[in-house]
């Protein structure tokens, strides 16, 4: 059973930093399994923000991300941490941990594609 916990999130300024981490159990599994972050914030789709292979190093990140926010894995901790600076408030979200099995890269993508999700935590960008 996989079941993960996120934590670090809370209330911030525009433009500083935060890292939320991901506490992970029972991700045994095979190389093709993915733990990606997700947002979702108030009235919208929930949204792809960064995602790993289990089997490799490469990260993969949204667009709307890509150069201020930097996913990292602690494989002996089993966590994963996502380190976002210039923080903007249209990040504001509530942020959260998903494990996808048997992902292929043309899917990590898709939330629906991913079969354990962690509670989310909240990240608010106050201008």
């Amino acid at each position: 059973q996989v079941t993960l916990a996120e934590s670090g999130g809370g209330l911030v300024q525009v433009g500083d930093s935060v890292t939320v981490s991901c506490a992970t159990s029972g991700v045994t599994l095979p190389g093709s399994t993915v733990v990606a972050w997700f947002r979702q914030a108030p009235g919208k789709d929930r949204e792809f923000v960064a995602a790993i292979f289990r089997s490799d190093s490469n990260k993969y990140y949204g667009d709307s991300v890509k150069g201020r926010f930097t996913m990292s894995r602690d494989k002996a901790k089993k966590t994963v941490s996502l380190q976002m600076v210039n923080l903007q408030a249209e990040d504001s979200a509530v942020y959260y941990c998903a494990v996808g099995l048997n992902l292929i890269l043309s899917s990590i993508w898709t939330p629906s594609r991913y079969q354990y999700w962690g509670e989310g935590t909240l990240v608010t960008v106050s201008s």
